[in-house]
């Protein structure tokens, strides 16, 4: 093998840009295949910074997984933040992998994922720097296939014209059989890939592609890939820790939660077959934690028997369990009061919206009672500091809903005191950004101006000095609200977007919303018909050529719920509510039926 790094371009330039370990590659678990050359040649490219990149689980499950193939080898880049831009384009260098610096342009394939509307600029840089012309008509045979997968590619349409082809559903499903078809058709032409592509099990292929695609989803987790190898960063990232996935879907069914509902089926690993990957990766990696992760850890049935099994393993060699995701009651807070990873920081929680009525509007399920228990639990337990995560700007919310939001606050500063622990109160909220494949996909979302008028408002009725509070960037929400059910004739606005000089639209720092208007206005594009208008039931939607599983007539049977104020009970608990995967899933054929 050839260990990454040796062909690293951008060395002379690592001391005039920050945080250059970014760029050094070389790191633990990352290498090129000795015979590669003759292989198909995969780049997995994440459109934003490597320390994000890197702690994103599902490319280092693919990088394993194409590393078992014995017709393909994978490599990785990231986006270079703006200052390694410039001195790229100063230097006149290119864009290359971090294993072996081989350009973006040498590479049969390169794979992006789509987690974030907002990265698209970022792709874009990433296209131009490698050498690929950036819109897939002006690409020809000697160009990669270009490809996006992740959450972005159920609704690809406004980032379409840069893309050869969209991956709908489970990676381990998809990738190998995409790059068994370029294998086939190494050296001939886009035309043929492409057709090729679009046969594919849920590929679906912008102008090729003329039936629905359906999402293509592995049921069998233990029988599926595992990976039991992972590549170690060579600096701090922002998930820094052995990760496995415990499950995939979620039948809670929150009414904006889009990954919980093209994600389904839900589909668990079995306790012992988590077990033996845990101790392969820690093996392998040196890691001292372990995140769990799915949508809600606390729900997987094996977790007990899991942390059971493995707690003699885990204290005799200092190995520290987290669970990202915490649901707000008190079974959950007593599950992670027992995990001492957690007990040094603090514990945070998503209520979502501040009444129990919008909470069952957005089908949440947690009452008034579940939250005051687990703030109670949480400070009994000794924790000190809770953040408090909420959304502002979902359907029918009202003054008193914001109103609720401080007073869960309150709450937990007064159980923080009975329980006489410090009480650091950490409260976020962000706007609400209706998607694609939800119950409120056809929602208006509330203007930039009402946005930050909701977050002034619940700021300013902040009394206690142990609460912070902060909201996300009205600007910026706006913006994600306009792309994320946008259709093809945007693809327009991001190209003169990116040719002006947007970069990283999702950190802050680097935003510039004028820039973005600017463009808008020159090229008569209203964004707010886009974000701020409600959609006819029977329009056409610019998402509709792609088919998650569940289907139109359960999200709009939820929608007249979630404006009735009625929850939908967990088909997990109560039964199959006919989302469409009952059709479709032996384990959702299984279960008794409710409608």
């Amino acid at each position: 093998m050839i260990l990454e790094g040796m062909n690293n371009p951008l060395v002379p330039l690592l001391a005039s840009v920050k945080r250059p370990a970014r760029y050094l590659g070389g790191e633990w678990g990352a290498y090129v295949k000795d015979d590669a050359r003759d292989m198909v040649r995969v780049c997995l490219a994440f459109p934003d910074v490597y320390e994000v990149g890197m702690s994103y689980l599902g490319y280092q499950i693919l990088y394993s997984l194409v590393k078992t193939c014995d017709y393909a080898d994978a490599e990785r880049v990231y986006c270079p933040w703006p200052d390694m831009e410039a001195a790229m384009r100063e230097a006149r260098l290119p864009l290359g992998s971090l294993e072996s610096g081989r350009v973006l342009r040498d590479f049969d394939a390169v794979c992006f994922t789509l987690q974030y509307e907002l990265c698209a600029t970022n792709m874009l840089t990433m296209l131009d720097l490698g050498g690929i012309p950036l819109e897939s008509s002006c690409r020809d045979d000697g160009d990669p296939i270009v490809i996006g997968g992740g959450g972005g590619a159920c609704a690809p349409a406004a980032f379409e014209i840069f893309f050869d082809a969209f991956c709908v559903g489970d990676g381990e499903e998809l990738l190998p059989a995409v790059m068994s078809v370029l294998g086939e058709l190494k050296g001939g032409s886009r035309a043929e890939k492409l057709g090729a592509l679009s046969r594919v099990p849920g590929v679906y292929v912008p102008g090729v592609s003329t039936d629905v695609t359906r999402s293509a989803v592995i049921e069998d987790l233990d029988g599926g890939f595992i990976h039991r190898t992972m590549v170690v960063p060579n600096c701090g990232i922002v998930h820094d820790r052995v990760a496995v996935q415990v499950f995939r879907g979620c039948t809670r069914g929150c009414r904006f939660c889009q990954a919980g509902m093209t994600g389904r089926p839900r589909r668990e690993r079995g306790a012992s077959s988590a077990e033996d990957q845990l101790d392969a990766l820690l093996g392998y990696t040196g890691w001292e934690e372990v995140g769990l992760l799915s949508l809600a850890t606390c729900d997987w049935s094996g977790l007990n028997v899991l942390l059971s099994s493995m707690s003699a393993k885990l204290e005799r060699d200092n190995i520290k369990i987290s669970l990202p995701s915490l649901r707000m009651d008190s079974f959950s807070v007593e599950l992670a009061a027992g995990l001492e990873v957690m007990r040094r920081g603090g514990l945070t929680f998503a209520p979502e919206a501040g009444s129990e009525r919008l909470r069952s509007v957005i089908n949440k399920g947690i009452t008034d009672d579940d939250v005051t228990s687990a703030l109670d639990a949480a400070f009994r337990h000794g924790w000190e500091r809770i953040k408090l995560y909420f959304m502002m700007g979902l359907p029918t919310e009202t003054t008193s809903d914001l109103d609720g939001i401080i007073d869960i606050a309150d709450r937990a500063v007064h159980h923080a005191r009975i329980n006489k622990r410090r009480g650091e109160i950490s409260v976020s909220l962000a706007g609400f950004v209706p998607k694609a494949h939800t119950p409120f996909q056809w929602e208006a979302q509330e203007s930039r101006e009402s946005l930050r008028e909701r977050g002034r408002y619940v700021k300013g009725r902040v009394k206690s000095k142990k609460i912070s509070l902060s909201y996300h960037e009205p600007d910026q929400t706006f913006l994600e609200g306009v792309f994320a059910r946008g259709g093809r004739e945007l693809g327009a606005a991001v190209l003169e977007a990116w040719r002006r000089g947007a970069r990283f639209d999702g950190w802050t720092e680097c935003f510039d919303f004028g820039l973005w208007e600017g463009v808008f206005r020159d090229m008569d594009i209203d964004p707010g018909w886009y974000a701020n208008r409600t959609r006819a039931l029977d329009e056409t939607l610019p998402w509709d050529m792609i088919d998650v599983g569940v289907s139109k007539e359960f999200l709009a049977s939820e929608r007249e719920r979630a404006l009735g104020g009625e929850p939908t009970p967990d088909c997990a608990d109560g039964g199959c509510n006919g989302c469409g995967w009952q059709t479709r899933s032996a384990v959702c054929a299984s279960m008794p039926r409710v409608f």
